[in-house]
């Protein structure tokens, strides 16, 4: 299932027609971070973020992608001066209440930001991100097929990137150090 997860975030990332047009990826947002406090993407304003989207029932890619967030965001910081906020957006509402998230970001470090929201909001901020999702039946539960790739969104607010779970973090690092510059961020 995780191939098709990858085609697919590459196929609505690919140009939106012959002309070259890329599909605008993000935009505004109403969510609840991980201390219940109402956010909008303007409460992030002054501030590049790194965006993940996963869920804290996740058993194995969520965690490592969300480690490699935050030493990418340290890399930054430690290579250029520039504080880039990780940010941890729930695929999965019904179950990542903000106390629940509290916990899990907190365990990855006190500068992570978790949002969750109505699966109405989820919705909205995942088809901005051109997120895929997809909720999968096991035993008694689910678990949640999902795209994995880490965004970047400059302190103004728009998206300057995206990678992939395969680049090393090194490579990351360098690229949102290269991008963040070239945005004047």
């Amino acid at each position: 299932m995780r191939p098709l997860a990858i085609l697919l975030t590459a196929f609505v990332l690919l140009p939106a027609s012959s002309h070259g047009a890329a599909p605008a990826v993000g935009g505004p947002f109403q969510l609840t971070d991980q201390d219940g406090r109402a956010v909008t993407q303007a409460s992030f304003a002054g501030r590049p973020l790194l965006l993940y989207f996963g869920y804290t029932s996740c058993p194995d890619v969520c965690p490592v992608d969300l480690a490699k967030m935050v030493k990418i965001a340290a890399a930054v910081r430690q290579s250029s001066g520039k504080a880039v906020t990780p940010v941890f957006v729930t695929i999965d509402p019904e179950r990542d209440t903000p106390a629940r998230l509290q916990a899990y970001v907190r365990a990855f470090g006190k500068d992570v930001v978790g949002l969750t929201g109505t699966r109405t909001q989820i919705d909205a901020v995942t088809e901005e991100y051109h997120v895929y999702f997809k909720k999968v039946p096991v035993d008694g539960g689910y678990l949640m097929d999902h795209s994995t790739v880490l965004f970047l969104v400059g302190a103004n607010g728009v998206y300057l990137d995206h990678y992939g779970r395969k680049l090393p973090e090194e490579d990351v690092a360098r690229r949102v150090v290269t991008a963040l510059q070239a945005s004047g961020t």
